[in-house]
């Protein structure tokens, strides 16, 4: 995604402090929503995926999430921060639930583990933006 941060580091309004957390951020929830989708999708293959329905769920509510919040956050509209704060505090949320849900399935579904560090990458990444918009 080297592309992407040259893409919005080139942004009039994207320079300045703080400008490095989010633009780190919107990486992180492009790849976590991909890998929640990816996990969701390998969860409907597996035997016994009644048992991964929860799973399932939080999958696509954690990725369509992190797509908000990364096009909230590379839109740098005048007065947008409360709204970019709530995006970003959801999507934190969605990553903490679906982490743990996927940590339940990791030691039997590599797609889960994976898919729980992602979360977890992109909720330090949420946590980090939240910190500086705070300050």
């Amino acid at each position: 995604m080297n592309e992407l941060r040259e893409m919005v580091s080139s942004h009039p309004d994207m320079r300045g402090s703080g400008m490095q957390e989010l633009i780190a951020c919107v990486e992180e929830c492009g790849r976590c929503a991909l890998a929640c989708l990816a996990c969701a999708d390998a969860c409907l293959s597996e035997e016994g995926v009644e048992s991964l329905v929860q799973c399932i769920r939080l999958d696509l509510d954690c990725a369509d999430l992190c797509f908000a919040a990364a096009s909230v956050g590379l839109r740098r509209s005048e007065g947008n921060v409360p709204v970019l704060v709530a995006a970003i505090s959801a999507c934190a949320l969605a990553c903490e639930r679906c982490a743990d849900e996927c940590e339940r399935h990791a030691a039997h579904h590599d797609h889960c583990r994976l898919c729980a560090e992602s979360c977890r990458r992109c909720l330090a990444a949420c946590e980090a933006v939240l910190d500086e918009l705070a300050a």
